[in-house]
């Protein structure tokens, strides 16, 4: 009897393993190529030049940064704009960059998680993803417990750190498929 249980289990596992890695194919064929890449023709004009900046209020959003609702990220002046369909600011705050920016253009929010580690080691919540550079994954995110710290120059990481108070607003705001804009 033993010996056929075992026999039972040893089937009910190959076959669980099969479906699984099948359906991880499917899944894996059928990714948009152009999935977290910046999309020309389908996304609103950005400019990849240093947009320009009002001169009186450096927290106003920059002209040429796209249009409708959509989170404005500028890797010059490490500030984030959460956009709403009225291109009204809904909030603005500084960030803390990794040490690999996205390039300039229109992307979209790929995959969220509530908890993570850090690819520094530190452990990250409300992480929000939208792109990635030579294999390294660029997105939101807040450092749980501690102060947000400098990256470390010889470790390649994509995390760009907000406060908990902004990445809680970010974490509402940016959901899967809404545009970030990248800007300088």
């Amino acid at each position: 009897m033993a010996g056929s249980s075992s026999s039972i289990v040893a089937g009910l596992t190959a076959a669980a393993l099969t479906t699984v890695g099948f359906l991880a194919f499917q899944a894996y064929s059928n990714i948009p190529a152009d999935l977290g890449r910046p999309v020309a023709d389908s996304m609103p004009r950005v400019s990849t030049s240093k947009a320009p900046r009002e001169g009186k209020d450096p927290r106003a959003l920059p002209a040429g940064s796209g249009a409708g609702q959509r989170v404005v990220y500028s890797v010059d002046d490490d500030r984030v704009w959460l956009v709403d369909a009225d291109e009204k600011v809904k909030r603005t705050f500084r960030v803390t960059p990794g040490s690999v920016d996205p390039a300039p253009g229109a992307y979209t929010v790929t995959s969220r998680s509530n908890a993570v580690t850090g690819t520094d080691g530190l452990p990250v919540r409300h992480v929000v993803r939208f792109a990635s550079v030579d294999d390294v994954t660029i997105g939101f995110s807040t450092v749980v417990d501690s102060p947000t710290p400098q990256p470390a120059p010889t470790l390649k990481t994509g995390g760009i750190r907000e406060s908990r108070a902004d990445g809680d607003a970010m974490w509402d705001f940016a959901t899967i498929g809404r545009t970030v804009v990248v800007i300088r």
